[in-house]
Formats: C-alpha cells, sequence, structure tokens
C-alpha cells in the first residue's frame, strides 16, 4: 500500500506558483522534428492545409526557422511520410486537395466506408440540388437566370441551400444589364467531392450515360424537396455533405 508523505517521513513537493488539477506544462517539440510536426497537425485537422499554412505553423512553434519551412520542405516530408505510410500497409495516404493537403483514405476502403457511413445519420443533397450545382460547377461563373434556363424551373431555393452548406457563393456580378449575381463553387466543393481544383472535373464525354436513359423532368417540386429522390424515384441521392467522408484517395486550405 503506497504511504502518504507522514507516513514514510518525507516533506511534501512545493511548487512555484498555483497549481491546478489536470494542468500540465507543454512538452517542446524537438526542434527541426518536421515530419512528427506535419503529420500531428494533418490527422488532427478537419480540412486540408495550405502548405504556406502548415510553414507558418511550424515557424511559430519553434520547430524550424522560417528559411526551412517552405513549401518545397514541406511536400518532401510529405512523400516520405507517404512512403512510410505504404510500406507500412497503412489504410490511408496524404493527398493534395483543394490547394491543401489532408490524410485521405484509399480508395479500396470505400465500401467499409460506405457501410460505416449507412449507420450514421448522412446530410444528402436532393436531385434538384445535384443537378443545380452540376449546372453550377460546370457553367461558372453562371447567373441565377441562365441557370434557370438550363434547369427550366426556378432555382432560388436550391441555390439558398447549397449557399448554406458552402458548395455554392457569390462570385461577382456580370457585366449585363441590372448586374446579376454569378454563382460560383468553393474550396468546400472542392473539399467534399476530392478535387484538387475545377480542371479535375471529368470531361462531360466521360460522364457515364445509361443505354436508355430514363427522361427526367424536374418540377419545382423538385426544388422543394429535401428530403433527396435517387435515380430510382424513391430514394436519396448519393451525394454526402455532412462530417465524413472518403477520400482519396476517393482522392478536405486553412
Amino acid at each position: 500500500m503506497p504511504q502518504t508523505p507522514s507516513q514514510s517521513g518525507s516533506q511534501p513537493e512545493t511548487h512555484d506558483g498555483p497549481h491546478h488539477e489536470g494542468q500540465h506544462d507543454a512538452l517542446p517539440i524537438p526542434e527541426g522534428d518536421l515530419t512528427g510536426a506535419i503529420e500531428a497537425m494533418l490527422l488532427t485537422s478537419d480540412r486540408p492545409i495550405a502548405p504556406a499554412k502548415i510553414g507558418e505553423v511550424l515557424v511559430l512553434a519553434g520547430v524550424c526557422p522560417e528559411e526551412t519551412a517552405t513549401p518545397k520542405a514541406v511536400e518532401g516530408v510529405i512523400r516520405d511520410l507517404n512512403a512510410r505510410y505504404e510500406q507500412a500497409g497503412c489504410a490511408f495516404r496524404i493527398e493534395q486537395v483543394a490547394g491543401g493537403w489532408r490524410v485521405m483514405t484509399l480508395p479500396e476502403y470505400s465500401g467499409v466506408l460506405a457501410a460505416f457511413g449507412r449507420l450514421r445519420t448522412p446530410t444528402r443533397l436532393s436531385r434538384a440540388a445535384v443537378e443545380t450545382l452540376a449546372i453550377i460547377a460546370y457553367r461558372q461563373p453562371i447567373t441565377r437566370a441562365k441557370l434557370e434556363s438550363i434547369r427550366g424551373v426556378a432555382c432560388g431555393e436550391v441555390a439558398k441551400t447549397l449557399m448554406e452548406r458552402k458548395l455554392v457563393a457569390i462570385v461577382g456580378r456580370a457585366e449585363e444589364l441590372g448586374r446579376p449575381m454569378l454563382y460560383g463553387t468553393t474550396k468546400h466543393f472542392l473539399d467534399t467531392f476530392g478535387l484538387a481544383s475545377i480542371k479535375d472535373l471529368p470531361a462531360t464525354g466521360e460522364l457515364p450515360i445509361p443505354e436508355q436513359a430514363p427522361v427526367v423532368r424536374a418540377t419545382a417540386a423538385d426544388d422543394e424537396d429535401d428530403a433527396g429522390v435517387g435515380p430510382s424515384g424513391d430514394s436519396e441521392a448519393g451525394v454526402h455533405t455532412g462530417d465524413w467522408g472518403t477520400g482519396e484517395a476517393e482522392s478536405r486550405p486553412e
């Protein structure tokens, strides 16, 4: 049984200044430990981190001087980390997404993660929202009038929903009568869909088209349907915008 200070005859420890229960002094990061510091940042971040931001943090934490905390040095460390992950057979790697770096799962585990996601309460986009988002993504910057002329229905509420989910934003005004607002996608859009840039969108000719594609006529009711309608007409479209996902390597800057 452990002895108390009075039983052992030793004096209790004294502290200079107040000490609160549960308070611990932060241990310093070894100088020059870029690998551990960068890995720690990426493992705990909920979004991609830009190389410049990583370098800024390294300097601020005293890990390395400013002249060595360059994007090139960061990319070199990330290459080494990915090599280690591959050698160890890890289920993830670090990928460049939406202008930053992020830890992403490998594509072969997408089925497991999809099954895991179904056990949670996902936030999905309705078919109308997916259609609207696709038009904006491929035609941006685009006015609301042009957007509605393509879809054939009013898109105000759907566009508002996409903006609330930070997938779409106002990116400017058109140089025409009335100066209407222009819609475009955001970095969160790139993050959500695992794209490094808009240039990574598949070409329209590469998109799969069924041999007998059903004719789907969008209605105003679709725009107001937040429950979502899938390709079969009675289930939700499978686009997740919640806080989980698969990455590339289903290949989410501060």
